[in-house]
């Protein structure tokens, strides 16, 4: 098989696994939309974004796993690919259960730091404590995607997160309206399709991989010289995750001192962005799978020529993209938004979109690099100083350029996370990306 066919074999059924995620979210606004209007929404959109960064925050489980299966089913090891499994299970089961023994405390929080309205918070509160109990299931999945990835299989997630995201409008509709459980019969809703996708994967893993079930051992699993490397791999993805979230929060708390105007525009602006990452995702996660095999196989020519033709797709999406946001900007914003004010304000900003979309698939794509190779130190100090880069920009130049200056620094801050990125790993040399002496 030609190297552009398996990029592609494992980079589109992540694009459109991706692409199920927005949809999902824009279904149960229209469901809380017809529950009460205003304040349910809020409440919804509050709850949402308390589970978006707790979900953002682990997500260093998938990907840990991804990575590190990628390189022992490149070296042909299936006792270290159900090793892995089973860590990358039991880490995820002790994140979600912890998370939903401390649901009150976690969920006061959250409510406390977002700062709504007295009624949204209230809803909010009560649409987490239903939706909480999917915690669990949600992180395993987050276990059990990573591995598939790794395994080089894009397909059986892809089929799973296409399932359950179909069923969730359905369980959220009928318990919000036929059952009459209003915003928490959303949050339910989200749970039963959770466990709904749980039960698939475990379903489709019998019957794609029950050969590997003579390897799973449990005591085995937990050796400490394995343990410690993965535990290592993903501390640095948590770290660098956590800065993620900061910047993306922060840049929202800061868009809303500008005035509601500026703070919908760039809310939507930024809405545009995510979207442009979600395709882009779909190739760092095919480079996690690549990247990996070929790490762990040592296969030196394959693993340069899979990172060149890698950019060379992302660069065709940016560029595909840029021209859709430069030509078709008011067409798209009036999707989002039927306020002239909002639009004539997206006029003044959409050049930022357009400029950081045909450079920021680069520290996109060279984090899957990474996170196949496990190189995972550099992730870490990347964000530490884009970061850095992010927020001394803004507050230098805020009192001068106002919304400018949060866009430049958002710019600076992907740009930077680039450049270090490349130079760290000397220009994505192969004999860097092969020594898997160090991290």
């Amino acid at each position: 098989m030609s190297m552009n066919r398996q990029i592609m074999r494992l980079a589109i059924p992540n694009i459109i696994s991706n692409i199920s995620i927005p949809l999902l979210s824009l279904v149960d606004l229209a469901i809380a939309g017809h529950l009460g209007g205003d304040s349910v929404i809020s409440g919804l959109a509050i709850g949402t974004s308390i589970f978006n960064f707790i979900y953002w925050i682990f997500s260093f489980i998938r990907m840990g796993a991804s990575g590190l299966t990628a390189q022992a089913y490149g070296a042909e090891n299936k006792q270290e690919c159900a090793d892995i499994l089973m860590r990358a299970i039991c880490i995820a089961l002790f994140c979600g259960i912890s998370i939903l023994t401390l649901n009150k405390p976690v969920g006061r929080l959250f409510i406390n730091i977002m700062q709504g309205s007295e009624l949204a918070s209230e809803l909010a509160l009560e649409y987490f404590y239903a939706r909480v109990w999917a915690v669990p299931g949600g992180i395993a999945i987050f276990a059990i995607q990573g591995w598939f990835i790794g395994m080089q299989d894009s397909k059986t997630p892809m089929v799973v997160a296409i399932i359950s995201n179909l069923l969730n409008p359905i369980f959220c509709y009928l318990l919000a309206f036929t059952f009459d459980m209003g915003i928490a019969g959303i949050g339910y809703g989200t749970v039963m399709a959770q466990y709904c996708g749980l039960t698939m994967y475990i379903v489709l893993w019998l019957r794609k991989y029950g050969h590997f079930k003579p390897f799973l051992r449990l005591k085995e699993s937990f050796s400490l010289k394995p343990m410690i490397r993965f535990l290592h791999v993903n501390k640095d993805i948590f770290f660098r995750t956590t800065c993620i979230v900061i910047v993306y929060t922060y840049f929202t708390a800061a868009s809303a001192r500008f005035g509601d105007t500026i703070l919908a525009t760039n809310t939507i602006l930024m809405e545009l962005f995510m979207t442009f990452s979600y395709l882009i995702d779909g190739f760092a996660y095919a480079s996690e799978s690549l990247v990996g095999r070929f790490v762990g196989a040592q296969d030196k020519n394959s693993l340069k020529s899979s990172i060149r033709l890698l950019f060379v797709w992302s660069f065709g999406g940016a560029l595909i993209y840029a021209g859709a946001y430069m030509g078709f900007w008011r067409e798209i914003m009036g999707f989002f938004s039927a306020s002239e004010a909002v639009i004539e304000c997206t006029g003044e900003y959409i050049w930022w979109i357009i400029s950081i979309t045909l450079f920021c698939f680069i520290p996109f794509l060279i984090d899957g690099i990474l996170v196949g190779a496990t190189k995972t130190r550099a992730l870490r100090n990347s964000v530490f100083i884009s970061t850095f880069a992010f927020f001394g920009t803004f507050f230098a130049l805020v009192g001068k350029m106002g919304n400018n200056a949060l866009w430049l620094a958002f710019a600076f801050y992907v740009l930077s996370r680039g450049i270090y990125l490349f130079f760290a790993t000397k220009n994505l040399d192969s004999d860097y990306l092969l020594d898997t002496s160090r991290n």
